[in-house]
């Protein structure tokens, strides 16, 4: 743990978050506390926004305090620490848990360690939803959970190898995914052609999927196996989180099928807009955000790819993860450009769009 220097804090106060962590587990809500840090790490509890109302939940040590830009409520504990951050309009629930590493040795040396539990509320949050009952169990249930999150299911598909995972009836819903069948045309690996895209959740399941609509899509048998950048979004989210999926790119309820639809008008809120140029402050991103890119140079306001933000790795890189074709499957790694959001690279310079779901 570290405070908002990056400096590890010293004994004395070690031992005070220690202290907030027992009392928070003796009301009943079992888990740890963080200190704020800039939010490129964990989600900047304070940017853009002054200190907000503040309400205390009786005999549980810790209160809801309400900050903008965008609107959301914090759950603190009783020494000012974050538990857990919920945004207005979005399901993404960002939730204090035990320390966990990311690695992936195929692609890069960088790692991910990091305290954020990434959860899908039932609903979208609203202001004074902390109130309900619904809220009270689910917080409390939930800010103790070790299960897979959003971060832990997201793993379960990398191409540097995961385990197969099947359900009852045989398919399998978890295990190193690919990004899609090579483009013949293309001899290059580190070329963004080398594997073509069109690769959906329901590719890589090998099951049809019919859509709230009634529009029913069938899995191509050559990409089973197979998620582009935007399919594996939709895996993870849609498929396994339940997030309600679409298969238009149109507007409408639930996430949409490609990533320029999902940036324009998926589901939750959008954090950062298109504007055609590279975004300089990254303080309003929290671990678990969609972050969209633009790729083709002459066309600098085209969406088209997206991953998932992790955070700050261990070089205090703001560090994302996605389904790309030079790895050939969901990745958090550098091959064909480093997945950073800032600087000079590849990916830094096609950064465009950011959306909490």
């Amino acid at each position: 743990m570290y405070d908002e220097a990056g400096h590890r804090p010293g004994r004395a106060t070690r031992r005070a978050v220690l202290g907030t962590i027992a009392s928070v587990a003796a009301a009943g809500i079992a888990g740890g506390c963080a200190r704020d840090r800039p939010g490129r790490g964990d989600g900047d509890d304070r940017a853009g926004a002054g200190a907000g109302p503040v309400s205390r939940a009786g005999g549980s040590g810790h209160t809801f305090e309400r900050l903008s830009a965008p609107d959301r409520t914090l759950v603190r504990a009783a020494d000012g620490g974050t538990l857990a951050t919920f945004t207005d309009g979005a399901r993404t629930a960002v939730l204090t848990g035990p320390t966990r590493t990311f690695s992936e040795p195929r692609t890069t040396t960088a790692t991910v360690t990091t305290d954020v539990w990434v959860r899908v509320l039932p609903h979208e949050w609203q202001r004074g939803m902390e109130r309900t009952a619904w809220f009270k169990g689910w917080f409390t249930r939930t800010l103790g959970d070790t299960s897979p999150d959003v971060f832990a299911v997201a793993f379960e598909y990398s191409s540097a190898g995961a385990p197969d995972k099947h359900d009852a009836a045989g398919v399998r819903y978890a295990g190193t995914a690919h990004y899609g069948p090579r483009d013949r045309g293309v001899s290059d690996p580190l070329d963004f052609g080398y594997h073509s895209e069109r690769s959906d959740f329901y590719d890589y399941l090998g099951i049809p999927w019919t859509f709230p609509d009634g529009t029913r899509a069938r899995p191509e048998k050559a990409r089973y196996g197979d998620v582009d950048c935007s399919g594996f979004q939709r895996l993870v989210w849609g498929y396994r989180m339940g997030i309600p999926l679409r298969g238009t790119n149109t507007e409408g309820a639930g996430l949409p099928r490609r990533a320029f639809a999902i940036a324009a008008h998926g589901p939750g809120r959008l954090l950062i807009p298109v504007t055609g140029e590279a975004p300089t402050d990254l303080s309003i991103l929290q671990p678990g955000d969609l972050v969209f890119f633009s790729i083709i140079k002459e066309r600098p306001k085209l969406i088209d790819h997206c991953g998932m933000y992790l955070g700050l790795d261990d070089r205090g890189r703001p560090r994302f993860y996605s389904s790309r074709s030079a790895a050939n499957g969901p990745t958090m790694g550098d091959l064909s450009g480093h997945s950073l959001l800032d600087g000079t690279d590849f990916y830094a310079r096609g950064f465009r769009a950011a959306r909490r779901l």
